[in-house]
């Protein structure tokens, strides 16, 4: 499954970008790579530089890191419903929100990095278990539809975004 595969109505337009910037690629090729990206560069990070924000109002990388995994498990959570051809209109989600009554700027890096793991690892097997069929399902989440392979995709892209503004705005 390739990102050429998608036609723009399987996602809504906020997520395009996501999509776009992955280019041409296999859907679990980058599901690993991006996941493999992204902790080659976390454990570089010194502990003191994870609680920076580049400007007021902005997360610090332990709170995106925890962005990161609430935004995958309820990008998966949609795609294991639309697989199982549930037509429930699922609501979207305040990301502030779950920043904010998270408790991500607490925990250790260690804990950050091995939950995300565990997470992308569930993802992977999630995805790897759908049938073809099952990846085209489309469902709607947040008034917009969303095709299940749209949604590993978006899951994806959405990680390799966060982790370029930590390369650019951070390191």
């Amino acid at each position: 499954m390739k990102t050429s595969n998608l036609s723009s109505s399987e996602y809504a337009p906020f997520y395009e970008s996501y999509i776009v910037t992955l280019g041409e690629v296999d859907l679990m090729e980058i599901l690993t790579k991006s996941h493999t990206l992204l902790i080659e560069t976390l454990i570089k990070i010194p502990e003191e530089k994870l609680n920076y924000s580049y400007t007021k109002g902005k997360w610090t990388i332990k709170e995106i890191l925890q962005h990161l995994i609430d935004t995958e498990r309820i990008l998966s959570y949609r795609a294991l419903r639309f697989s199982r051809n549930d037509n429930t209109n699922l609501p979207g989600y305040n990301e502030d929100f779950y920043v904010e009554n998270s408790n991500g700027k607490t925990r250790s890096k260690e804990s950050l990095i091995n939950e995300f793991s565990l997470v992308r690892n569930a993802t992977i097997a999630l995805f790897k278990s759908f049938s073809e069929e099952m990846l085209t399902n489309i469902g709607t989440a947040n008034k917009s539809n969303m095709s299940v392979r749209a949604l590993g995709f978006i899951i994806a892209g959405h990680q390799m975004h966060h982790l370029k503004v930590i390369q650019e705005k951070y390191l």
